[in-house]
């Protein structure tokens, strides 16, 4: 019974700390619009890029990250799978080519924008090299001031 707890327990943990990343632009407006959050649109490469990896482990699974997220932004993500240079074959429509086309014409990696509610761009950082998941958040925080 004691084991049955625990199994429970952890799970019901894991759901409560859970994030929900979305892909569509429309889906996080839709979702910023009615709970009156900003989105905060990463652009990653977790297979190639160093850095994108650096800020999944230290920031993006982090429990401060996940907490303010829930209270302060929709998450929308655009991953690209293979390194800049080694070109892959895509599809003008699909989803994280329209959001780099309009965010991150440069092909920063990682890159992270803040938008309002109806996709207009609030802020922009990369990546910092800070040291803590509190001190990116703070970073994002402060994004919404400038």
């Amino acid at each position: 019974m004691k084991k049955w707890l625990f199994v429970l327990f952890v799970l019901l943990h894991t759901v409560g700390y859970s994030q929900e990343w979305h892909t569509d632009l429309d889906a996080a407006k839709k979702k910023a619009a009615a709970t009156g959050k900003n989105i905060l649109l990463v652009f990653s490469g977790p297979e190639w890029c160093t850095n994108c990896t650096k800020l999944d482990e230290l920031v993006w699974e982090s429990a401060e990250f996940k907490a303010e997220a829930e209270k302060s932004w929709v998450l929308l993500r655009a991953d690209f799978a293979q390194k800049k240079g080694m070109p892959e074959p895509f599809d003008v429509n699909d989803t994280k080519v329209i959001l780099a086309e309009k965010y991150n014409r440069d092909g920063f990696f990682p890159f992270v924008v803040l938008l309002d509610k109806n996709g207009r761009r609030i802020g922009k950082t990369g990546y910092e090299n800070l040291e803590t998941a509190a001190q990116y958040v703070s970073l994002y925080k402060n994004m919404t001031a400038k």
